[in-house]
């Protein structure tokens, strides 16, 4: 029966008397059979929209004549996420998940709807920014849940759920969303979504008021599984928000509710807990930092020096804020796995935008051909999240990580040997499905290691962080790979995508990006030996 208890590193709990007969139970059992569907089900429609709504975006910015802020589009949803991750975080970790997840489902279906009835292109990127807030809110939301209502043993399976959940978005997504565009217009493909999501809250939200609402330790019991009871009262979260143990010398914790006070006198009221200010004025300052990087980026002009160093001068000091200490210098243990989330997707991305267009520029591939050379990803995602959620490999994740991010460095390396004529193009395919099984073991680890090594009242503020650290690397690596491409001879490239031939770029401008990226992977595998606490 001890080998059932956790360890002391997780918010759900196993040994609670309530679900004895619950233990054996997977994510698809009966008492988690609605919860499971529903937050899946959620994930897969925002699944959907990211892969849909990309594919309508050109069709959808020429008719508002608005092609010149093509970028604006992109830039205003991520920089309102960023603040809607930190919102969520602390919202969640006051109040419970609930109330930003019910919020951000209607921020993200009003901005779609906004986005989808617009008449110019301003009232198009407005709804995109409402939709952004939205997204950020939901993300962070989910990860506590997770951490709520799920025991520990059950995290690895749900956070494969979500990551399976993009397969079939990934391949069906952009033709479904072509052919809606082509014979209904692009406007449906923005109203039709927020009406999917009927279902899956009505499934989920009952169960996550159940099991996952009210501020921790208070309100609403989070569940058949909380841990509530488990925590000892002179345990406190460190500065980190990681876990720390009780103080020598200090007093015990009751052993049950149910223990009498030692004096009758009726304890005051403890103040409700409030927003800390502080990390809200850090959360805008990091989403209008970035907001004007990417606006300089986008305005290659001498004056663009003035919002870049105004955003830079916003963003630095946002950053340290919002991630926990040490994270930029490896500390182990909780700062580790969040700057492990960074360098992972960050290096990743930034590579995959790379392949279709030097496949096309440089090997003469149609766009649905270079774009077909990554279908195989989805499935090797998800296979490689399965892999880490099996209950034989938890003795071994760390390891598994480090496996994952030196398959990770070698698909990016591999990737650039196409340029080579006597390669085979299929070369590409391959290597690329290695490697999104590396990130399917190391991202679905991040945060299953987040959520075991965050206190319950900090889960939700170290999601924010893992999403932020996450958003952060895939835009600065994108713009540092941009800025190596263009100055290696690739800013021609896009002259050549028309072409079968890639003679307007040279091939040296793609290793620029693959190389650097596959260093900084192999800086992820180091990463991964640091993630044990000791």
């Amino acid at each position: 029966m001890g080998a059932l208890r956790p360890r002391g590193t997780g918010v759900a709990r196993d040994a609670d008397p309530v679900v004895v007969g619950e233990r054996a139970e997977g994510v698809l059992g009966r008492s988690y059979r609605a919860l499971s569907v529903g937050i899946v089900s959620v994930v897969l429609l925002i699944a959907f929209e990211a892969m849909a709504v990309g594919t309508a975006m050109p069709v959808a910015a020429r008719e508002l004549d608005g092609v010149s802020a093509y970028g604006f589009v992109f830039s205003a949803y991520f920089t309102t996420s960023l603040f809607g991750m930190v919102l969520s975080g602390q919202w969640s970790d006051l109040r419970g998940p609930l109330g930003p997840l019910t919020t951000g489902i209607a921020a993200f279906a009003a901005g779609l709807l906004l986005s989808g009835t617009a008449g110019a292109m301003w009232l198009f990127i407005l709804g995109r920014a409402v939709q952004g807030l939205g997204g950020g809110l939901v993300i962070v939301a989910l990860y506590v849940v997770v951490g709520r209502a799920y025991p520990e043993r059950l995290r690895p399976s749900i956070m494969a759920g979500f990551a399976a959940s993009w397969i079939i978005p990934s391949v069906v997504g952009p033709l479904a969303a072509g052919a809606v565009t082509e014979q209904l217009g692009w406007r449906w493909v923005f109203v039709g979504i927020p009406v999917l999501v009927v279902l899956p809250l009505a499934l989920a939200l009952p169960q996550i008021r159940r099991r996952a609402s009210g501020p921790v330790g208070g309100g609403p019991a989070p569940g058949p599984d909380s841990r509530a009871a488990d925590a000892p009262s002179s345990a406190s979260p460190s500065t980190d928000g990681s876990r720390s143990r009780a103080h020598p010398g200090a007093p015990p914790a009751p052993a049950s509710a149910s223990t009498p006070a030692p004096s009758s006198a009726p304890a005051p009221p403890s103040p409700s807990p409030s927003f800390d200010r502080r990390r809200i004025r850090l959360a805008l300052g990091i989403s209008v930092g970035a907001g004007l990087l990417q606006y300089a980026a986008q305005d290659p002009r001498w004056l663009s020096v003035v919002p870049a160093a105004v955003g830079v001068a916003l963003l630095v000091p946002a950053v340290l804020g919002l991630l926990p200490r040490g994270t930029y210098r490896a500390v182990r243990g909780l700062p580790s796995v969040v700057l492990l989330r960074g360098v992972a997707a960050g290096s990743f991305i930034a590579a995959e935008s790379f392949v279709p267009l030097m496949l096309v520029t440089q090997r003469g591939l149609s766009p649905t051909l270079a774009g077909f050379s990554l279908a195989a990803g989805g499935g090797a995602w998800a296979l490689g999240s399965w892999v880490q959620a099996r209950a034989r490999v938890e003795p071994y994740r760390e390891r598994l990580m480090t496996t994952g991010m030196v398959v990770v460095a070698a698909a990016i390396v591999t990737v650039p040997s196409v340029l080579i004529e006597t390669v085979p193009v299929w070369t590409v395919a391959v290597a690329w499905a290695f490697g999104c099984f590396g990130m399917g073991l190391v991202i679905s680890s991040t945060s299953v290691l987040l959520l075991k090594l965050s206190a319950p009242e900090a889960a939700g503020t170290n999601s924010a962080s893992l999403q932020i650290s996450d958003g952060l690397s895939n835009a600065l690596l994108l713009a540092a790979g941009g800025a190596a491409f263009a100055a290696l001879g690739g800013g021609a490239a896009g002259h050549t995508v028309t072409t079968a031939s890639g003679s307007g770029s040279h091939p040296a401008a793609f290793v620029a990006v693959f190389l650097p990226m596959a260093a900084v992977a192999l800086v992820g595998a180091w990463v991964t030996t640091r993630l044990r606490e000791r």
